[in-house]
């Protein structure tokens, strides 16, 4: 039996918490292949950019979203390739549109 130490317990749940929101669930889905700015963020989704903003600042703290500035803009992608990995996989297991 593989079993995972307490310490790894918890860094998945907050994970798992801090990608738990839609928005967020959103957000990454639309980070997968590729740097987005709030503003082309917000084209897709029924959110306003404030908004975004937050939802994106909260995984960032978490690691989860770096950004770079480029002139006035600044482009999100996700940082690590496991939630990348992780994102393909809920698709294809809960998703009825693959």
């Amino acid at each position: 039996m593989i079993t995972a130490d307490n310490n790894e317990i918890n860094d998945l749940a907050l994970l798992l918490k801090s990608i738990s929101h839609p928005i967020r669930l959103q957000i990454l889905c639309l980070l997968q292949n590729q740097e987005l700015s709030v503003g082309e963020l917000r084209e897709d989704m029924a959110t306003s950019g404030a908004n975004i903003s937050q939802h994106l600042n909260i995984m960032r703290n978490q690691g989860l979203i770096a950004s770079r500035r480029e002139a006035n803009f600044i482009y999100n992608r996700i940082a690590d390739q496991r939630i990348i990995a992780l994102m393909q996989t809920m698709k294809q297991l809960f998703c009825s549109i693959v």
